[in-house]
């Protein structure tokens, strides 16, 4: 098990957001998280990877206690969280954007060599090398936001809402991007996701929060077989 989340609670201030939240993310298993607006799942991501500190529960990474780690302890420890919210350094091209995010890992890596591999699962960003991150569409920043985690060799990749803002063409090339790095790198993947037809697809099990409680976990399968899913809201 690379990540066991146990009775974690939390939430802003005052106001409480996750009750009694448990899941589990399996060695390169994909995992989806969906679940209304305003249902807890952004919050439960940022409780896992130490932006909020929980109140109660624990987060279990490769059988040792994260709970109160901090995103840095986190990134080094092999997670890497890529929030819906845009976080990439618009005023520094593509490839210096890259750079970045590369030479934070502690890891003894060839950057031109970590720079192909990426290049190859994501062609446009080396066509983009040297053009600034702001100018980027919606997509490419997507995918640059990726790529960035990618260079850091995540055994675990946290995804919020890698649909919003991108068009539905664009959103379907990211997703195969998304199964192709977990089948060629093994690489475990938690994805929330509004578009719940899309996450069926590519996870091999999902939770379903409501009012921030896990209310179900079912296989991808068996959702996308029911056709309906307005009483899962």
């Amino acid at each position: 098990m690379i990540l066991e989340v146990k009775h974690l609670e939390g939430g802003y201030g005052k106001k409480q957001i996750l009750y009694d939240i448990s899941l589990c993310i399996k060695e390169g298993e994909i995992v989806g998280l969906i679940g209304h607006n305003g249902a807890g799942k952004s919050t439960a991501l940022r409780c896992i990877f130490g932006l909020l500190i929980p109140t109660k529960g624990q987060v279990i990474y490769m059988s040792r206690d994260t709970t109160s780690e901090p995103p840095i302890a986190k990134l080094d420890r092999g997670i890497y969280h890529i929030p819906q919210e845009r976080f990439l350094f618009n005023d520094l091209s593509v490839k210096d954007n890259l750079e970045m995010s590369f030479f934070t890992t502690k890891e003894a890596m060839n950057f031109d060599e970590k720079l192909g591999e990426v290049y190859d699962l994501f062609p446009i960003l080396g066509k983009r090398s040297s053009q600034l991150a702001g100018t980027l569409s919606g997509g490419e920043r997507r995918m640059l936001g990726i790529a960035m985690g990618l260079l850091r060799n995540p055994r675990l990749l946290m995804l919020d809402e890698p649909s919003s803002g991108l068009s539905p063409v664009v959103f379907q090339s990211a997703l195969k991007i998304i199964q192709k790095i977990n089948r060629s790198r093994r690489t475990a993947i938690f994805i929330v996701e509004q578009n719940v037809k899309a996450a069926f697809k590519i996870s091999q099990r999902i939770y379903v929060m409501k009012a921030g409680r896990i209310i179900l976990e079912e296989t991808g399968e068996r959702l996308l077989a029911r056709g309906e899913w307005w009483d899962l809201f």
